[in-house]
């Protein structure tokens, strides 16, 4: 079975996520695509972050009724900060079989050589990097790469958090269950 891994804070998962996942499920040869969900990106600051099973909790609504979608919680058991390298290797070990690729943008592809331990992601995973405005896509990295024009749209988890704390509407942005259980449990309302 061939997997994506979408890795992602997804704080909280939007209409843009979702739209990149479908893309890339409907578009490819993948069986399955898994939201990764980090309880800590080494590069974010975790401040604004919603706790890691709400978080899980609200990609499992947005993604309900998808057969080949499916939100997974796998750095949950790993040490913090979450390294995709170590996913990967637990990955490989729990389920041998499987095929895993990346799934990026082109922005953090940018960034890939900054990385721990990057060069043993490029040998031996395939990489789907879909096109963000002004990040172009230069393959120094020796990388397997499917390159996708996946649909983008100007949605940010930061704006969307911003939105929520000023009492602004983010219906649209998010999926309607995922607005509902924001607004049921306050999430994003305290600074």
């Amino acid at each position: 079975m061939k997997i994506g891994l979408y890795f992602g804070s997804f704080n909280p998962v939007h209409i843009g996520h979702l739209i990149i996942a479908n893309h890339i499920i409907n578009n490819t040869n993948l069986d399955q695509l898994w939201f990764v969900v980090s309880p800590q990106n080494p590069f974010k600051n975790t401040a604004s972050l919603l706790n890691e099973y709400q978080r899980l909790h609200l990609v499992n609504i947005a993604i309900e009724g998808e057969a080949k979608l499916r939100a997974s919680n796998v750095e949950f058991k790993l040490p913090k900060p979450s390294y995709t390298i170590d996913t990967l290797t637990y990955l490989k070990e729990k389920h041998p079989a499987y095929e895993f690729a990346i799934i990026m943008g082109s922005d953090g592809f940018q960034n890939l050589n900054k990385w721990k331990n990057y060069e043993t992601l490029v040998k031996h995973y395939p990489f789907y990097i879909y096109k963000r405005p002004g990040f172009d896509i230069n393959d120094s990295f020796g990388a397997a790469l499917t390159i996708m024009d996946a649909p983008l749209l100007d949605i940010s988890s930061t704006a969307i958090r911003t939105m929520i704390k000023e009492k602004k509407s983010i219906r649209f942005l998010v999926p309607d269950i995922v607005k509902e259980e924001i607004e049921r449990n306050a999430y994003y309302r305290v600074v």
